[in-house]
């Protein structure tokens, strides 16, 4: 698929930052020691926290003429079984039903069988979910990408909790946290502030805790 780069609509999503840095030995997170300053001066905060999916990244683009799907580069390949999936989800005419007008991106995952560790979401077959909608250079807030997900009747990842950053590393640590989807550990937490906020740099306040940032690894094996 060919993308036109100077397509200001078509944007890869943001890098979300995990929550500290790491060991450089066993590649942990040192606890207490946030990636960025923001991090920490919002640690005390109440974040909302949703599901985070196991899967491959997916953009869905409508400019009020084509939809355009791309992977979370401009380069990614998309398997040819998801590519097909998506086409069946997000058509033209259904998107000239709804959006005539409004030019936007839809941000989330293709998950499901042969995608990562999906079989455990979907055994059979595979799907999308919504994470985020980019409309003329603004983020929707949750209302409104619940609201798009209802019109093109498709899923949104879940939100699970809400607290502040410490109280989300200690849920991860208690290996406590089913997912929505089974009887089974969510794979992480995607963190955003309840009150949206940007860096300095104007980048997306947003960050991220997986089971897999604690996984203990032997020292001698380096």
């Amino acid at each position: 698929m060919s993308i036109d780069k100077k397509d200001s609509t078509y944007k890869e999503y943001p890098k979300i930052m995990s929550i500290f840095k790491r060991d450089e030995i066993t590649h942990n997170f040192i606890d207490g020691d946030f990636s960025l300053p923001e991090f920490e001066y919002l640690k005390d905060n109440l974040w909302v926290w949703t599901e985070k999916i196991d899967g491959r990244n997916i953009r869905v683009d409508w400019n009020r003429e084509t939809v355009r799907f791309g992977g979370k580069t401009d380069n990614a390949q998309i398997p040819s079984f998801l590519y097909n999936k998506l086409q069946e989800m997000f058509t033209i005419e259904n998107f000239k039903r709804l959006y005539p007008d409004a030019p936007l991106c839809l941000y989330g995952e293709g998950y499901g069988a042969k995608i990562q560790g999906g079989g455990k979401y979907i055994p059979d077959g595979v799907g999308f979910i919504l994470i985020d909608v980019l409309i003329d250079g603004w983020w929707l807030k949750r209302e409104g990408i619940e609201d798009i997900a209802s019109k093109l009747k498709i899923d949104v990842v879940p939100i699970v909790g809400g607290g502040t950053l410490m109280d989300a590393v200690t849920v991860i640590k208690s290996c406590r946290l089913k997912s929505k989807w089974g009887d089974f550990l969510v794979e992480g937490l995607v963190l955003k502030p309840k009150v949206e906020l940007k860096t300095r740099a104007g980048d997306r306040v947003i960050t991220k805790i997986k089971h897999k940032d604690y996984k203990k690894v032997d020292k001698n094996e380096h």
